[in-house]
């Protein structure tokens, strides 16, 4: 709260003229951060609106707002100026060494809790993400869906949101019969010699719909294969129940491997099997809201139909043949996300993440554990834009229950697109298009594992380069978090409403906006604290212990990477230069771009913060010679803002999902 202490203070400064010099309270005004630094620091639009009260131009009131300030001004610390602008705005200056001082000592007091605030309140929050379907491996286009709901999962939490993360496995639908139909009825092996979620996907999905085209009667198999898993004991319903827990098992490693993690799976056979749909049909019924069409003459006669539709229009829950349509599984899962439905499952302990933490299953044994995880303040769904009208249909009949009232949303985003020199890298075909949209029947899309191990290939190259006698350990590892900060940023930095083309050469590149960028800024700073920590050693061993010397500053045990012995001062803020307060200005609002992110939803606005902190602290690099200064005390508050960025830096990414790294 430091860029927000700023504006409180301007408040309470603007009030008080208010109050005073016009007699008036409760005026809605804002105070805010001007786009050019030729405004000033902040900026109010105050004049604007006593304009029309007053009966006097804005550029007037603007004049006697800031002269009424003037006298009063003292008592503020961080305001040191007041001034209006022509138009009719008033341009606040700050005092930037008491910014720097506040700024620092807060960075120093909360540590990794820097940034965070208690938005939340302890509410509690379900995320459905990810949701791939367990016939295939992830492509990349699913991984703009799990680092969205990650990333908000991630920025929920840290502002004091209970949040529950949920992945959600339709392992009765259409294209998991696909698979049983290849390997029950085509034959196809059950081990192929590929990781089994490349081999179901690449291979049998793909070549099974290849075949539906030359042999029409496969797709009665198939009807008869989906008929047969709606009954969760028949004999194929248990086979596909074992095909996609092999399948979901090598998704969850993908997943893993991008740094997501998931509190409970949710089986959508045993969604079917808990009659889940029934309850929530009965309450259907009672409310008016779903009829039975029985107008021989209408194309929906025998159909279970919602009575208001969306747009006019009516939509089938229930098709005449008795079987479900894909809304009618989504609304009673729906239903119980808010609580409107009693919680019909016990849950079993499926594994154990790598962060430690345990995954959880939906389980119709009543041997499973009482959990509690349904009943939601808010339920958030993230799916890409072409289920945006389904999920509209979904949110009204909420609604029309009474029980939506904005807890229910869903959280679109474009598709992602391959660029054309991605594609070919990849041997994949597109002619002449400057992109590609992939198409998983057609066997066009590029798997998350392949892309990964591409990137990871490349990374690991450009460290061996800069780090020629590395271990191998090390340098997999450090190219393994290179290569997934570069697939996370990717898939964050642009608006949820445009399309992604990804490309592989811009997701690793150094000097423009990448993941790699990020993490190279915050290795920069690792390098310049462990320089300083060198001298301090060097220093203790010349002068003596207990002796000043030289000495930076000493630690309190608690670090950020390297350097962990050199300490925030705030005692020599007041050294600090412009070059230096710029970065202090960055640094001091990283909790407003948290608190734009939570109301939006939207991760771009962290993602592209993280990224121009990144810039500013590389000018501050190529300006500010940190080290290499005679005046021990400025060098002491220079160390200071570096540290004080790392540990910004250092929230921020782990925001992002995106591995701080200390060398590269």
């Amino acid at each position: 709260m430091t860029i927000r202490r700023a504006i409180d203070e301007a408040r309470a400064l603007l009030d008080e003229v208010i109050s005073h010099h016009y007699g008036l309270k409760d005026i809605a005004y804002d105070v805010a951060e001007p786009k050019e630094e030729q405004y000033g620091d902040l900026y109010s639009n105050l004049a604007f609106q006593l304009s029309k009260l007053l009966r006097k131009s804005p550029s007037a009131i603007a004049e006697e707002v800031c002269s009424a300030c003037t006298k009063i001004i003292a008592k503020y610390r961080m305001i040191r100026e007041v001034e209006p602008h022509s138009a009719g705005y008033i341009n606040f200056r700050l005092d930037m060494h008491e910014l720097a001082r506040i700024t620092l000592e807060e960075v120093k007091s909360k540590g990794k809790a820097y940034g965070s605030r208690d938005i939340g309140k302890g509410k509690r929050v379900l995320i459905e993400h990810t949701s791939v379907n367990p016939n295939k491996a992830l492509h990349i286009g699913h991984v703009r869906n799990l680092v969205l709901g990650d990333t908000i999962y991630r920025i929920l939490r840290f502002t004091n949101h209970n949040v529950v993360v949920l992945n959600y496995v339709d392992d009765s639908g259409l294209q998991v019969a696909d698979i049983v139909v290849g390997f029950k009825f085509l034959n196809f092996p059950q081990n192929g010699s590929k990781k089994f979620d490349h081999y179901c996907g690449d291979d049998v999905y793909v070549k099974v719909n290849e075949m539906y085209e030359h042999d029409r009667s496969l797709l009665e198999r198939r009807r008869e294969v989906l008929k047969a898993m709606e009954d969760y004991n028949s004999d194929i319903a248990r086979f596909a129940r074992e095909v996609t827990s092999r399948v979901l098992d090598e998704q969850l490693k993908t997943c893993w491997r991008l740094n997501a993690r998931y509190d409970c799976l949710n089986f959508e056979s045993q969604i079917i099997a808990s009659r889940l749909w029934d309850r929530a049909l009965s309450i259907l019924r009672a409310s008016g809201i779903v009829k039975m069409d029985d107008n021989p003459s209408s194309k929906y006669y025998g159909c279970l139909v919602v009575k208001a539709g969306v747009e006019g229009e009516e939509k089938v829950l229930v098709r005449s043949d008795g079987t479900a349509t894909y809304i009618a599984k989504d609304i009673p899962y729906a239903m119980w996300k808010l609580g409107i439905l009693e919680d019909p499952f016990k849950y079993v302990k499926y594994t154990e993440q790598p962060d430690g933490t345990v995954l959880w299953a939906t389980s119709l044994d009543h041997d499973g554990s009482s959990l509690h995880i349904n009943g939601a303040d808010i339920a958030i769904t993230v799916i890409d834009v072409r289920q945006s009208r389904l999920q509209r249909i979904i949110t009204k009949i909420l609604s029309m229950l009474g029980s939506d009232d904005g807890r229910y949303r869903h959280l679109p985003y474009e598709v992602v697109a391959l660029s054309s020199s991605t594609a070919r890298l990849f041997n994949i075909e597109i002619g002449d298009r400057r992109f590609a949209h992939m198409k998983g029947r057609e066997g066009i899309y590029i798997n998350a594992d392949d892309m990964l191990d591409r990137l990871h290939t490349k990374a690991y190259e450009e460290v061996k380069v800069r780090n020629p006698e590395a271990d191998e350990q090390w340098l997999h590892r450090t190219a393994e978090s290179i290569a997934v900060a570069a697939m996370r940023y990717s898939m964050l930095k642009q608006d949820l409403d445009k399309i992604i083309t990804f490309d592989i050469e811009d997701a690793l590149n150094l000097q423009g906006e990448s993941g790699q960028y990020i993490q190279y800024a915050y290795a920069r700073a690792s390098r310049i604290l462990e320089k300083a920590s060198s001298i301090v050693v060097r220093a203790r061993k010349e002068e003596g212990e207990g002796k000043e010397g030289v000495r930076v500053g000493v630690g309190e045990g608690e670090g950020v990477g390297e350097g962990a012995d050199i300490d925030i001062d705030t005692s020599s803020t007041h050294l600090l230069g412009k070059d230096e307060m710029v970065l202090v200005k960055a640094i001091a609002r990283f909790d407003l771009m948290v608190e734009d992110t939570v109301k939006s939803l939207n991760p771009k606005t962290l993602a592209r913060y993280c990224y121009s902190l990144a810039m500013i602290f590389n000018e501050f690099y190529e300006k500010v010679p940190v080290l290499h200064e005679q005046d021990t005390n400025l060098v002491k508050a220079r160390l200071s803002l570096v540290k004080a960025f790392m540990y910004t830096m250092s929230n921020c990414m782990s925001l992002l999902g995106i591995d701080a790294l200390e060398r590269m």
